[in-house]
């Protein structure tokens, strides 16, 4: 029997990419069909390297070529990435900017800012970080990098910051540029400026995501980053209690604002149980249970994950080695699939965004 490059697209043209609601053909997905024999190879190209759902894909158009062409048929799948993007985010070569954020301080708002571009990273991706908490850096000490000093180029006459690199991701933080034991007090205008910089002074190459960890509240620096630079979408941040839940809320109110609205991708739940080391299969609800979840369902936006109260996280942290980094930690694993949640957000806008340009156009 011989396979035609049409019936191969005839059969993939039956397997819907699950959270774009399309045919794999329709959305271009597939790319490379090779045929020799009762061999077959194909790509299928996701929207991110950190597709949850890649497994689930692939089956899908294993099954789909032994039901509608034979089941003879030796096929290769395989699986690559091209993330998607949908407008020029106003810093050359970065595909999407992700802003975290929180309505209050302390609740690891930058412990996920930090695991989330890393397990990214992990996942496949080419990410920068920027650390715009300008009243209190946290990213130096968390990479273990207090001390260091980006280098700076001259490019046609214009200074140029080069980010630090580690852990495979690209760095920028305020306090790289601060005495970490004087206090800065910084007025609106200055702020703004220095924020700008982070963005628009830096060479930042080709990234898929630029990770942004925003000072908690909502104040200037959040309308300066949303008014200045279009943001894919922001993550929230918030911790079980009643307090956070509250402020939390006023912080998706102000992405749903009309003068700045940046999507909502999703409240993560942080803090969200305990676990002891000796009983890893006990969850404790000492805050609470259940309040980012709620407050998601009450707002219409995802729910992106709890991630656990485990004295590990902080300390890796604070070792300067994020702990999304030990693979054999059962922590690694929560953000892993929060991160892979986050880029599927990101895919689901670009793609609403397209929808709705293409629906202008015509």
């Amino acid at each position: 029997m011989e396979i035609t490059k049409q019936q191969v697209l005839q059969a993939l043209s039956h397997v819907e990419e699950p959270d774009l609601k399309k045919d794999l053909v329709t959305l271009n997905m597939i790319q490379d069909i090779h045929i020799d024999g009762n061999k077959l190879s194909f790509s299928v190209v996701l929207t991110t390297p950190a597709c949850p759902l890649k497994g689930l894909i692939e089956n899908a158009c294993r099954n789909a070529i032994a039901h509608f062409i034979s089941k003879d048929i030796a096929v290769t799948v395989n699986m690559t990435s091209q993330v998607t993007t949908q407008r020029n985010t106003g810093v050359p070569g970065v595909k999407n900017i992700i802003a975290v954020a929180s309505g209050k301080g302390g609740v690891g708002k930058s412990t996920v800012s930090v695991n989330l571009a890393l397990a990214l990273s992990k996942a496949g991706a080419k990410v920068g970080l920027i650390d715009a908490d300008i009243y209190g850096p946290s990213i130096p000490i968390m990479f273990g990098l207090e001390g260091a000093r980006p280098m700076a180029t001259q490019e046609n006459g214009k200074t140029r910051i080069e980010p630090i690199e580690k852990y495979g991701i690209k760095l920028l933080s305020i306090g790289f540029f601060t005495d970490p034991n004087q206090p800065v007090p910084w007025r609106g205008p200055m702020v703004s400026t220095a924020v700008k910089q982070l963005f628009n002074d830096a060479d930042w190459g080709e990234l898929d995501y630029l990770v942004i960890d925003l000072p908690p509240g909502t104040g200037d620096i959040h309308i300066t980053v949303t008014q200045s630079f279009p943001i894919t979408g922001a993550v929230v941040v918030t911790t079980p209690q009643n307090v956070a839940l509250a402020d939390a809320k006023k912080g998706i109110g102000m992405f749903m604002m009309e003068a700045i609205n940046v999507p909502v991708m999703g409240i993560v739940e942080n803090m969200a149980y305990f676990t002891p080391a000796e009983l890893p299969e006990n969850k404790y609800y000492i805050f609470g249970q259940g309040g980012g979840q709620k407050l998601a369902a009450q707002l219409e936006v995802p729910f992106l994950g709890e991630i656990p109260l485990v004295k590990s996280i902080s300390d890796s942290g604070d070792a300067g080695k994020p702990i999304v980094l030990d693979e054999t930690s059962p922590m690694n694993q929560a953000f892993m699939l929060m991160a892979e949640r986050v880029a599927q957000q990101v895919s689901i806008i670009n793609a609403e965004r397209t929808h709705v340009l293409n629906a202008v156009n015509n």
